[in-house]
């Protein structure tokens, strides 16, 4: 699919590709030569239209409707990504949630539905990849720059859940290094996507705060991402690195 084929004859996983940033991700795994497993949950014309275009390029994809929020469909996903492509070197854990309200009215619910996806489900999904991965693997979580700054109000649990990933990268770091896997969190910052667009309300409270003055694209923490799970990155790991145009400066 590219001259440029540094992962070619791998096999990912992206848990949460469908849109946006994840989408953006399994493409360009997709266009450097990997075969890319990706989860859904909802949005199953978007998922299956990605991943006919991957594979009408020549490339190989698999679109899983799987719920981050099941620990059994998440290790079922793995497992299937395995018996369809052979193997699994690369574990990218993409799926997140946003929820955000004032003190008084956050509920419990949104606070275990925020832990469980954007933690517990990176836990579950490394445990289970793990088991497949040779030396070389890698696991590349996506964190938050609200992990260390969080400017607005109402945002305390998905900031807490972004920052409990620095501490879960750095002890899986730990775990896997012995067996030639790295493990990393990169952080990016506001991306426009159509959860959080570049446009509007929210987004224009956010600009005047970044120090090149726009938003991100999902394209650029893709890249970011395949380079972290290509050939010459094996002495990173335990890492947080942020993207995110000068938000957190």
């Amino acid at each position: 699919m590219t001259t440029q084929a540094n992962l070619s004859n791998k096999v990912a996983f992206v848990q949460g590709g469908s849109r946006g940033i994840g989408a953006a991700i399994v493409k360009r795994l997709a266009e450097e030569g990997a075969a890319v497993a990706f989860t859904y949950v909802s949005s199953q014309a978007k998922a299956e239209e990605l991943q006919d275009s991957i594979t009408a390029k020549g490339g190989k994809a698999l679109a899983i409707k799987a719920d981050s929020a099941d620990a059994e469909a998440i290790r079922s996903a793995v497992a299937t990504t395995v018996e369809t492509f052979g193997r699994l070197d690369i574990l990218v854990n993409n799926a997140g949630v946003l929820a955000v309200a004032p003190l008084e009215d956050f509920s419990l619910e949104d606070f275990d539905r925020t832990l469980t996806i954007n933690v517990r489900s990176v836990f579950i999904a490394t445990q289970a990849a793990a088991a497949h991965m040779t030396e070389g693997g890698r696991v590349i979580n996506i964190g938050s720059t609200n992990a260390d700054r969080m400017p607005f109000a109402g945002g305390g649990p998905y900031a807490m859940s972004k920052a409990a990933l620095v501490g879960l990268t750095k002890g899986l770091s730990r775990d896997l290094g012995p067996r030639g896997i790295t493990v990393n969190n990169v952080q990016p910052g506001p991306v426009d996507t159509d959860m959080n667009p570049a446009e509007g309300d929210f987004a224009d409270s956010l600009i005047p705060l970044m120090a090149v003055g726009r938003y991100g694209k999902a394209e650029e923490i893709a890249s970011f991402v395949a380079y972290l799970a290509g050939p010459e990155t094996g002495y990173i790991t335990g890492a947080s690195l942020t993207i995110d145009g000068g938000f957190g400066a």
